[in-house]
């Protein structure tokens, strides 16, 4: 278990020495500077650790060797290891020497670094940071910050690390009156979404790789959790060995901060098989893409689970999503401020056919997948595509207060491409809403906690897949609804069919009229003439003959000066004037019906005109169904259960009773 009151704690001792950065630096640096010194701190650390072990193990050899010797065999021995340092320095050594060295034997310190680790500085920019901070003389101060706290892996696991950075990260962003807009996943619905893909593999007995794949992997806390899964199982030294040999863990993360994090954990534990990549999964990574893209492009995944930024706004880069918009996302394209369901997408693309085992994914959404975007729309159609092919298994809806620095409800979607049997062409929903205790100590915005007690709950539910009180079991079909486009004719109060007169807004021609007399059948026309003489006239018009043939023939009758013109020749006036138009028609309703879709019927139309008839009680006239199925899915729908109101003589009496009690109190500050 987490101890976050220690890490609470960790986080408040370096945020008391970020705040010496005020007056220097503005609240947004903070990350860039203190975020890039506590990594360098923690391989720092690791080096340590090794370095003693070479010792050893030299000393046991050759105990007799000098110093000088000494340390050449351990840098060689070092410069074999997955990371290094060149150099003889540590940052307390750095602060131990001359003041005015400080700058030069930090720079010599960080420049000395293997390739990897070198990587990661510069994907913090930390070079240039350096520049700012010698500049404005807090070098050493912000050394000092780290110099002696134990960040090290063995203190601090990858997942707490991870809430020290989120921690911190919210303390910054607060000052700066700005949310991140990062939301760190707590390591218990991690353990659930990992619990839930079940992954086959056997450590003691595994003899083929398995990869996992995560599009939006910020500092790597869901690979590690999936990881940790798998090792949890092993039962021996071999099946410890089979973990770390054939679990191969992948992810992008976009913002270079958090990759470079990642990056660096992964590589402090030794992680033989990663591939963490920087860039944006969302788009293809080519040449004629400024930024980095897609650097897994092409290749096919076991098992991938994902956190992906709620919200997250892609219109900064639209262009290069909709290069993929006949391949990737040729199922639909949700609006540009909320991307999350182009990060489903992006792993559908990469699941493995059903032939070749399939695949398994796990991603956490808030509400907005579920039910945003109507019939016809990118939203509804990726959820079309996801519920006809069968690849959504369940949806668990977690609790509130989940989250560090949100408080929303979340929900957990599992999707598999090679369902059992049992299975097929259903989806099962938990509502684990009620499923949590609260916090010991409030953790930001995160008051809640999921006990290993409610994780085996939903494992179990999602076992049964059955119907009970917190489980509902759908068809796939079950989310799917018509969308409808009716029109009626409105009646008034009394029940009797209403007529309107309303200004005619486009060009009075044969072509316009007929399109109107489509939608309303006889209509009549008002129409006003500003001619020499101003002449109004009154046409009805019932589609039988041309529009402009009957007001040509209504001036011929009605105004002198036009009786012996041909009709030709009045239309041509007409034509010419200006004139306005109102036009008196049957007052018709066009308005949107929603149905449920009802796989058991046979004959659609029939189905359709009785639900119409059933829930419209004026005339029907017309009414035509949208191209494609529409579907959302309403988990609070389902589990809804009706509350009778608080009665009002109760409410009054609660009332009053609150009333008495603030006279008290004022009565008791008055006697003060």
């Amino acid at each position: 278990m987490i101890n976050k009151e220690r890490l609470e704690n960790l986080t408040q001792e370096v945020w008391k020495g970020a705040i010496k950065l005020r007056g220097k630096f503005k609240a947004k640096d903070y990350p860039s500077i203190i975020l890039p010194m506590i990594m360098i701190r923690r391989i720092e650390l690791v080096l340590e650790e090794k370095r003693e072990q070479f010792k050893n193990e030299i000393l046991a050899q050759s105990p007799n060797l000098d110093s000088e010797s000494l340390q050449k065999r351990i840098k060689i021995k070092e410069q074999n290891e997955p990371f290094y340092n060149r150099s003889n320095w540590t940052l307390k050594g750095i602060l131990d020497e001359s003041s005015s060295q400080v700058e030069a034997n930090f720079r010599d310190y960080i420049n000395s670094y293997s390739p990897n680790i070198n990587d990661i500085i510069d994907k913090f920019n930390y070079r240039y940071w350096v520049t700012e901070m010698v500049k404005a003389k807090r070098l050493a101060s912000i050394i000092r910050l780290v110099a002696e706290e134990d960040f090290g892996p063995r203190r601090l696991s990858n997942i707490e690390m991870g809430y020290v950075y989120e921690n911190l990260l919210q303390l910054f962003s607060q000052d700066d009156a700005k949310d991140t807009g990062e939301h760190f996943t707590p390591r218990e619905i991690i353990r659930i979404m990992v619990d839930l893909m079940e992954i086959d593999f056997d450590p003691e007995t595994a003899t083929k790789a398995i990869s996992v794949y995560d599009p939006a992997c910020g500092t790597g806390g869901m690979l590690s959790i999936a990881k940790e899964h798998i090792i949890d199982k092993a039962k021996t030294g071999k099946g410890l060995e089979n973990a770390e040999e054939f679990v191969l863990l992948n992810g992008q993360e976009l913002l270079p901060q958090n990759y470079a994090l990642c990056k660096a954990d992964m590589i402090l534990k030794g992680e033989a098989h990663i591939n963490i990549t920087h860039g944006n999964s969302l788009i293809p990574d080519i040449e004629s893409v400024e930024d980095d893209g897609d650097k897994h492009a092409g290749e096919l995944f076991d098992y991938m689970i994902s956190n992906p930024p709620f919200g997250v706004d892609w219109s900064d880069y639209k262009k290069d999503v909709e290069r993929l918009k006949t391949s990737r996302y040729a199922w639909g394209m949700p609006p540009t401020n909320d991307g999350a369901l182009l990060f489903l997408l992006t792993m559908i693309e990469k699941m493995k056919p059903k032939e070749k085992g399939g695949s398994k994914i796990a991603i956490l959404f808030n509400g907005s997948p579920l039910s945003n975007g109507d019939a016809t729309q990118g939203e509804s159609e990726i959820r079309r595509h996801i519920l006809q092919n069968d690849l959504l298994d369940t949806i668990v809806m977690l609790p509130d207060q989940m989250f560090y620095n949100t408080g929303i409800y979340t929900y957990i979607w599992l999707l598999n491409n090679n369902k059992p049997e049992s299975k097929k062409d259903t989806v099962l929903i938990i509502n684990a809403r009620d499923r949590f205790e609260k916090e010991p100590k409030s953790f930001g915005n995160k008051r809640n906690r999921i006990t290993d007690t409610d994780r085996n709950w939903i494992h179990d539910q999602f076992e049964k897949r059955q119907d009970a009180e917190q489980t509902k079991l759908f068809h796939t079909t079950d989310f799917a609804f018509h969308k409808v486009e009716v029109v009626f004719w409105q009646e008034d109060e009394n029940g009797n069919q209403m007529w309107i007169t309303e200004p005619f807004d486009v060009q009075l021609n044969n072509g316009n009229a007929k399109k109107r007399f489509d939608l309303y059948g006889d209509m009549t026309f008002y129409i006003s003439i500003q001619a020499n003489e101003p002449t109004g006239i009154e046409i009805h018009y019932d589609g039988s003959k041309a529009f402009e043939t009957l007001v040509a023939e209504k001036l011929k009758e009605e105004v002198p000066a036009l009786k012996d013109k041909t009709i030709n020749e009045i239309k041509k006036w007409f034509k010419a004037q200006d004139k306005t138009a109102d036009f008196k028609h049957r007052h018709y309703i066009v308005d949107n019906e929603y149905i449920p879709f009802d796989r058991t019927q046979d004959d659609k139309e029939a189905y359709i005109n009785a639900f119409l008839k059933k829930e419209i009680d004026y005339e029907i006239i017309r009414w035509k169904e949208y191209d494609q199925l529409g579907y959302e899915i309403l988990p609070n729908k389902y589990f809804y259960k009706y509350q009778e109101p608080t009665p009002s003589d109760e409410l009054i009496k609660e009332f009053w009773q609150l009333e008495e009690e603030a006279a008290k109190l004022l009565n008791e500050i008055r006697e003060l």
